[in-house]
This record gives structure tokens, sequence and C-alpha cells, in this order.
């Protein structure tokens, strides 16, 4: 279904709600260049789906096909003809093609068609027509679009929104009708304890389950005025007034399954009530029937109840010391008396925990063992695991706080997500003429052989590296305010109402694999880092031995375009900004996923810092290593974000390996084969072409941007052609131009003259190039290294005609 559909939003044929004769519906088959290429499954299961719309409604309708082929040849046409013949399910009418306007092509396609006419005519009516004025005579002008001269309303991008809501909506739907029936059987089949705790339990759960499938029921119905469908001549629109609603309900499937829906939910209403009343009846049972054990029925529900209360609690306190972290202002407590104030309200929160919290787990279970409950228990453990998280990140606070209480530092510089018309920054880093070193004469000096003999030098390495620590702190625990105040939101109960139906199961495309960076950073990286402020020098290694970690946030760029598509869809609903309320962000969500990228950035700028203060250190080179690998990530999620803009490649770009070099060129095409030959060196005007060179293969793209107000400002890219690297050989030079090179393949049957935008980036794919044929050729003929310049690699041929 996802392969029809997306033939369908690329228009390959369209129901614009236009009617001829007899009511017959209007199907539009648009100028298609593709349309040969598509597989004749995917064609049959793109008509057989445009076709069950009308037919759902009125069975026996009838269809009329436009066949717009004005920029088209006969051989175009015939083929089309010929695969709707075969492929078309439902009750045509009549096909109107619109013929070829070219003087060429028109009288080809009127021989053509007079030796084929009677072979079409036997499988359906077809009419020739020459010009847009011709349809008219078939249709009227009010029920076509404004391509063929009509004035019917039509925009595909809406209808595509609308058929998709619509088909949501029917599958919500009939999700609620199974949920009901699961959940009327679950309470038929439920087998009683004789424990007053299990059927309290019962009471509760089965309450909380009704109401859940109440509030969807009840948002369904509140809209389904926005999703349902009159029966008009126009396929789709919305109606805004009560009095089609009774008509609609008789037509329109969606409202049909709404109205048995209220039916089932009636007869389910008054079942769930006898089975409710049916428990709590037998719930006093039981507590007659253990009278004679008061004393212990007294205690036993009043400490369960008190436990129950102490996990609401406890939950509650971690979770407002999460935000409490999260909303500290940094910038506040970098003087002393700012860093003391800010731990006394730590200490302060700490001293309302809750008793019990204190105890410790084993302890709780130990004493209350026969009064938990194996759900209550469950959420007990769960509410110590989130209280050791939060503890340590509390106590990493405080420390922190307490070396800014005892010791006056530079402040630290933040970078502030997105801010509004920000202000040309200094330098944030000191440097020795600034004169600022001697404030921190009390810290601890750095290894004699680390830095050069420069006191400056040594102490705007330490503001660096406390940079580098301080922020990575800061930056651990924003992730963690997101994690707890947005995504673990999504899942609290009594925020359901606020959060929309169709954004409940996208929680991995709003935040994408955050959870993993946030993993990785607080329990390896952190860590990492503060270990280097007795050992400065170390930070290059952290850097280098954590780099294969860092390629998280390639998978995490490469979402983001998805992601913000989502945020901007749903960026207004209520459930975001009760969140940043509860949260007290002054800025929303959208800055916030933001950070992950800009502390990317922030990496390589921190490392060049760090290598302009560490002249004469011994392990400098671990630094450069260091820096280079950031920036070759930064490089590689560039490149990799660009990839994700391919379309029309039907295979798997993964297979295809990393990504090493992308970027735009003029390109020449040459083949062996005389016609050929002769038809690319008429060319003078080169194409421009797009190339992404991966590890096993060079690709071929356009580059495609659209413009207007409204436009998509990124680029995206149309797959042309694809080239193996095992076939591939480079003629480094060509004559009468130092910025062009040759690209041959499978023995110069084919060249390519590629033209690089300068001589440096000529000279950096040839590199890359020469490095996959040298690694190739020792795959082949063992470790011995044999010159790829002009060297022929033969392998199988392939088309070029649609480069």
């Amino acid at each position: 279904m996802q392969e029809v559909a997306g033939y369908i939003e690329k228009q390959v044929a369209y129901l614009s709600g236009g009617c001829g004769e007899d009511s017959s519906v209007i199907i539009t088959l648009p100028e298609c260049s593709a349309f040969s290429d598509i597989p004749e499954e995917a064609l049959a299961k793109v008509l057989s789906y445009l076709t069950l719309i009308p037919r759902t409604r009125q069975p026996g309708v009838k269809f009329i096909i436009i066949l717009d082929r004005r920029l088209d040849t006969w051989a175009s046409i015939k083929t089309a003809l010929a695969r709707i013949a075969a492929s078309f399910p439902g009750n045509l009418y009549l096909v109107l093609v619109l013929r070829p306007t070219s003087f060429f092509q028109r009288t080809v396609t009127d021989l053509g068609f007079r030796f084929s006419q009677e072979d079409f005519m036997l499988k359906m009516p077809v009419v020739m027509l020459s010009s847009v004025t011709d349809l008219l005579r078939y249709i009227d002008e009010n029920q076509l679009t404004s391509e063929f001269g009509g004035t019917l309303d039509y925009c595909h991008s809406d209808w595509i929104v609308l058929r998709t809501a619509i088909e949501s909506f029917a599958v919500m739907v009939k999700d609620i009708a199974q949920m009901l029936q699961a959940f009327g059987t679950e309470l038929a089949e439920t087998r009683l304890s004789e424990e007053c705790s299990a059927i309290e339990f019962l009471l509760l759960s089965h309450t909380e389950k009704y109401r859940r499938l109440k509030f969807v029921h009840v948002y369904l119905k509140k809209n389904k005025k926005t999703i349902c469908i009159p029966n008009t001549h126009h396929v789709f629109f919305y109606f805004q007034n009560d009095v089609n609603l009774k008509s609609c309900f008789l037509t329109c499937p969606n409202c049909r399954l709404l109205a048995q829906l209220t039916d089932m939910e009636m007869a389910f209403d008054g079942f769930f009530d006898k089975h409710h009343l049916k428990l709590q009846q037998y719930l006093q049972l039981l507590r007659y029937e253990h009278g004679f054990q008061e004393v212990n029925y007294l205690s036993v529900p009043n400490i369960e109840n008190e436990k129950s209360l102490f996990v609401l609690q406890a939950q509650r306190w971690c979770d407002d010391g999460a935000y409490l972290l999260a909303n500290q202002q940094v910038d506040k407590f970098q003087s002393k008396e700012g860093a003391q104030a800010a731990l006394r309200g730590i200490e302060k929160f700490q001293e309302a925990a809750p008793l019990l919290l204190g105890a410790g787990e084993d302890v709780l279970f130990l004493e209350y063992e026969s009064v938990l409950t194996p759900c209550l228990k469950a959420h007990i453990e769960k509410t110590f695991q989130k209280h050791s998280s939060v503890q340590a990140l509390i106590q990493s606070r405080c420390n922190c706080l307490r070396k800014l209480a005892n010791k006056h530092v530079r402040p630290i510089q933040l970078v502030a997500p997105r801010p509004e018309n920000p202000p040309r920054a200094k330098s944030p880093l000191f440097s020795p003429k600034h004169g600022m070193w001697h404030l921190l004469s009390d810290t601890v000096c750095l290894n004699d052989t680390l830095m050069s003999d420069d006191p400056g030098n040594v102490c705007d390495f330490r503001h660096v590296m406390k940079e580098l620590i301080e922020t990575e702190r800061i930056y651990v625990e924003e992730l963690l305010a997101v994690l707890l105040g947005y995504r673990a939101e999504m899942d609290n109960p009594s925020l359901a109402p606020l959060l929309p139906t169709s954004l409940r199961n996208k929680r991995d495309v709003l935040f994408g694999n955050l959870p993993d960076i946030y993993n990785f950073h607080s329990s390896v990286f952190l860590q990492d880092l503060e270990s280097c402020l007795e050992s400065p020098e170390a930070v290059g290694a952290c850097f280098l031995e954590r780099k294969d970690h860092f390629h998280l946030y390639e998978c995490y760029c490469q979402n983001k375009p998805r992601s913000d598509s989502l945020w901007r869809q749903f960026s207004d609903c209520l459930f975001f900004q009760e969140c940043q309320k509860k949260l007290e962000h002054k800025l929303a969500l959208d800055s916030y996923l933001l950070k992950p990228v800009q502390r990317l950035t922030k990496y390589q700028l921190l490392l060049k810092e760090l290598l302009k203060y560490s002249s004469g250190c011994e392990r400098v080179s671990e630094l450069q290593g260091a820096l280079e690998a950031m920036l070759d990530l930064l490089k590689s999620v560039n490149d990799s974000m660009h990839q994700i803009a391919i379309t029309g490649y039907e295979g798997d770009l993964s297979n295809l390996g990393r990504v090493l070099m992308q970027g735009s060129f003029s390109v020449w095409i040459s083949h062996k084969k005389g016609p050929t030959r002769v038809k690319e060196l008429a060319r003078f005007k080169p194409m421009q072409r797009h190339l992404f060179l991966h590890e096993h293969a060079l690709l071929f793209c356009k580059r495609r941007e659209e413009h207007g107000e409204n436009a998509d400002k990124t680029p995206s890219y149309s797959f042309k052609h694809c080239l193996k690297m095992s076939a591939v050989g480079i003629t480094e030079n060509v004559k009468g131009d130092v910025k062009k090179f040759e690209i041959w393949y499978s023995g110069r049957e084919e060249v390519y003259v590629i033209q690089s935008p300068t001589v440096e980036v000529k000279i950096a794919w040839l590199n890359e190039i020469r490095k996959i044929l040298t690694n190739q050729q020792k795959q082949l003929k063992g470790l011995n290294t044999i010159p790829m310049i002009k060297c022929h690699y033969y392998s199988c041929t392939s088309t070029l005609s649609n480069v």
C-alpha cells in the first residue's frame, strides 16, 4: 500500500471530483514521463484504489478517463491505452485522449491510431482529441480543472491530506470497536480472586481502561464533522452544517462506522455498569466474610494506601528535582554568592524528600511484603530507579556548586538555543593579553610537560577545560529535562486528553534517538571528561576513544527534518504548552531539540581553543586528532543530510556504503557506440549534476529546488545514474582545463568529463577515488599496491540514457 501511495502522491492519476455524462466519474492521467516505468501490479492497484472510492458510495458507477499526452509520443499513447485496457477494474464508459501537439508526433499518432483503432475499440471506447476545445464537447467546463481550461477547483496536496485523514479515521473507528470487543471479553472472562486487594485493583484498572475508551470515543464524535463526506458530485469536501448530518450517516462509510460504534458503546455501557456493580458487591461480600479479622483488615488497607500515596509523592519529588536542576539559571551562580544560594536551594529541596526514600527499596519490601501487590511493587521499583538517577544529578550539581562557592572562576559561556536577534559576542575565552590569569592562582597547576612555560597559556587551557566540562554537565541536565518533561509525559494518563491522537505514536519521530544520546553523554562521556580535571592532557584521547559513539548524531540529524515537520504540525497543541509551563522554560521544545546539533558544533570550537593554548604539549597530536575527528563527523553528518534527500533510487542506499564526498559539478558524457556518441558530443552545454561518492558506487543526481514563498528551501536530488566503483577508472588531467578530470567506466565504453568548481575540490575528489580503487585492488590481488591512474577495470555495462 505504501508503494501505491507513492505513485498517487506523484499524481500518476487522480480524481478531480468532476463528472461527465450520466454522472460518470472522471479519472485524469496527466503528463507523466515515467508512466511506462510503473510496474503493472502497481498501476492496477492505483486504478483499483481510485475506482473503489466512488464505487463504495455508488455501485455500478461509470468512469471516464482523460489521458493527457499533449507532450508525448504515439508509442507512449499506445502503451498507456494497452495498460489501461489490461488494468482498469471498473465500468469504463469512455477514454478521451489529448493527442501530441507537435506536428510530427501528431501525424504519427493519427496514422498509428487509424491502424490500431479496431484493437482498442474492441476493449474500450477511445476518442482521439486534437485540443482542449474538443474536450469541452464531451465534458462541461465546470467539471474540468484549470489545466484543461475548466473552472473546477482542485488541489492534489489537499486531496492527499484529506484522504489520509479519512482512512486514518476509518482505521481508528475499527480499532476502537475491536478494543471495546476485547475489553468486553476480558471483563466477561475475568476470574475473581478471594483477596480484597486484588478486587480493588480490578475495580481501579477496569475503571481506568473504561475511562480511556470513553475519552477516545467522545473525541471521535466531537471531530466527526471535520471528516464526514456527504454524497455530492465533488468527491471530497468539508460540510459545514448539521442539516447534512442525517443524509451523511446514510451515505458516508465513516459515519456508518461511527453510528455502529455508538450502538456498540451504548450496549457496552450497560454491560460495564452491571460488571462494575457485580465487582463492588463481591468486594463487600469478601469484607463481610473477613469481618472476624477486622483489626488486620483495618491495618492492611491503610498501610497499602499509605504506600500508594508514597509512590505518588516520591515520583512527584523526583520530577520536581529534575525540573529544579533544569531551571536553575547558570549565569547567576557563577559568583560565590550565587553558587551558595543555589546550593542552599538544593539542600532545602532535599530536606523535603519523602522519608521512605531514605529507608531503601529492600527495607521497604521486607517490612511490608505481606501487603504489597505485584503492581505496587513494580511501581516502587521504578520509583527508586528514578530516584537514583535524579539523586546522581543532584550530587553532581552540588559538587559543582561547592567548587564554585569556594573559588572565583570565569563565567561559563553557554550556547543559547536560537536566540532572537543574537548580539555580536566577543571571544568567550581569556587570552594572556587580558591579564586575567592571576585570578586563578589558587587552581591546581597543570603538568609541566603539558604546556609551555607561559602561565597565561596554562590558565587559559584550564579555562577552556572548565567550560567544556561545565557545559557538558548542563547539556546532560537539559537533555534529561526534555526526556522527563516532554517525552515521558506523553505516557502520562493525566495529560492524555491534551495530546492529539495522531501524535501519540510519533514519540520516536519527534525525539529521534535522543535517549541514546543522553545515555552516552550521562553514563560515558561526561565521566570521561570529568576524569580529565586532574589530567587535562588526556582530553584529546577522550574524544578519539569515543568517536564511534558520536555517530549517534548522524542518526539524530537525519531524523531532524521529520521531527521539525511534526513539530510545525503540532507546536500549538495544549500538551506542549502544559509541559513547557511545568518546566518553566522560556523557550519552546523545538529550541531544546536543536541542542544536540549546537553541541556537536560547539565541540570543534572548544577543541580549537584547547589546541591554541597547548603549544609544547607532548599529547598535542591527540588534540589535533580529536579536532579532525569532530570535523570529519560534521562533514559526515552534512553529507548524510544530503543523501536522505535523494529521490528515485529504487535500491537501498545503505548497501552502497558510507557517503565519502558529495558536491555539484558540470558533466559531459561520451560513448564508444556511434549514434550515441554523436548525440552526446553534440551537447556543447554541460549537464549540471550533483555527485555522491559512496564506498561502492558513484551516484549522479539532479539537484532540484522549489521557489516561491511557501516552497521548501531544502533541495532534493533526483537520481539519474549509478556507477559501480569496481568498474571505474580515472584520468587526472584533461587538456584545456586544470579543473577537469575524467571518470571512465567499463574500459572507456563510457567516459564522463567532470569539471570541478575549483582545483582544490578536484584534488580532494581524486584522492578519495584513488583510495577506493587502491583498496579494491588490494582486495583483488593481495596486499600489492598497484597504481590506479589509467588502469582499466572491466565489468558489465549499463545504459546511460537517464543521466
